[in-house]
């Protein structure tokens, strides 16, 4: 995933999108998507951002903030491992895809209520450049079952 961020009027704000299609549809979540083979995390970040967003970004720009483990209590075949990173220098316009529709929110209004459960715990420490790493347990509601927060970043390399 990647929030790219801008200050606007005083005010710093990040880009989420609506989800369109797949798992989570309805949610407002932050573009990213699979790694493809042979492809790296950063590589997969500046993809997945241009592809759902439009938006242009080179790797060397990513900021990373956070690393997640997310198993499904009872529907394992959809339990992912997720990065995430922040970004302020990027070029384009937001528009909308098959995957996203993407608007703009300022940190104070993030609309936490129709995001993922899990989202609330760790993005605003994100956001602010706070590595985040967890392993967050999601349950049959979707909600969160348990968290296991775990120490130490060692590089940013990912």
């Amino acid at each position: 995933m990647v929030y790219p961020l801008r200050e606007r009027e005083g005010r710093l704000e990040v880009l989420l999108g609506r989800k369109q299609t797949g798992l989570g549809i309805g949610r407002v979540v932050g573009p990213g998507g699979k790694v493809e083979p042979g492809e790296s995390h950063r590589a997969a970040a500046v993809r997945e951002l241009y592809e759902e967003v439009g938006l242009v970004v080179e790797e060397h720009a990513l900021i990373p903030v956070a690393q997640m483990s997310y198993p499904f209590l009872t529907r394992p075949h959809l339990s992912q491992r997720s990065r995430a990173f922040i970004v302020t220098d990027f070029s384009g316009s937001p528009t909308a895809s098959d995957e996203l529709v993407p608007s703009w929110w300022s940190i104070d209004e993030i609309p936490f209520g129709r995001m993922w459960a899990d989202a609330m715990l760790w993005l605003p420490q994100a956001l602010g450049g706070e590595f985040q790493q967890a392993t967050i347990t999601i349950d049959d509601d979707d909600g969160v079952a348990s968290v296991d927060w775990e120490e130490g970043y060692a590089n940013g390399t990912f």
